[in-house]
């Protein structure tokens, strides 16, 4: 099931994001911030929030509009636990993601992610939801960690 989230899930959302691997942990200290402001700001809905829910949290995805465009989202985070990963879920999950942002009238949907090659699957997993890779941006993060942007059109 896929739904928004609720301030309960804060700590399983962590817990989630810690589980990746993918995030430092001055990172999840970060993502624990976002989440923070999420819901004290009642009057900020220009991100959205949504789990992959089955008894326990399964996956989380944010993504916000970029600011002063038109129509142009950005997918900030997503993220599947290790053992439901290949399952199909983080597919699902964008595909959600695409769904709404389509049914808003919304052009395109953008993602960024690390160049070194223990993202490759992550790279791979964004090819075979029809991203195309618009840029990349050496030594971003780090030296010899590149920024690779990617790019899908949502309303043609």
């Amino acid at each position: 099931m896929i739904r928004a989230i609720a301030p309960n899930d804060t700590s399983a959302l962590l817990s989630l994001a810690e589980a990746t691997g993918l995030f430092r942990p001055e990172h999840i200290g970060e993502l624990a911030h976002m989440l923070a402001a999420h819901f004290e700001d009642i009057n900020d809905s220009s991100g959205i929030w949504l789990t992959d829910d089955e008894r326990d949290l399964v996956g989380v995805a944010y993504f916000a509009p970029e600011r002063m465009t038109e129509g142009t989202w950005n997918l900030y985070l997503i993220a599947i636990y290790p053992k439901y990963q290949k399952r199909g879920r983080g597919t699902a999950l964008l595909a959600q993601i695409e769904k709404m942002l389509v049914e808003r009238g919304e052009r395109i949907l953008l993602v960024e992610t690390s160049g070194l090659e223990s993202f490759k699957y992550v790279r791979d997993f964004y090819h075979k939801c029809g991203f195309e890779e618009e840029a990349r941006i050496r030594d971003f993060y780090q030296v010899g960690e590149d920024k690779i942007v990617f790019r899908k059109v949502l309303v043609t």
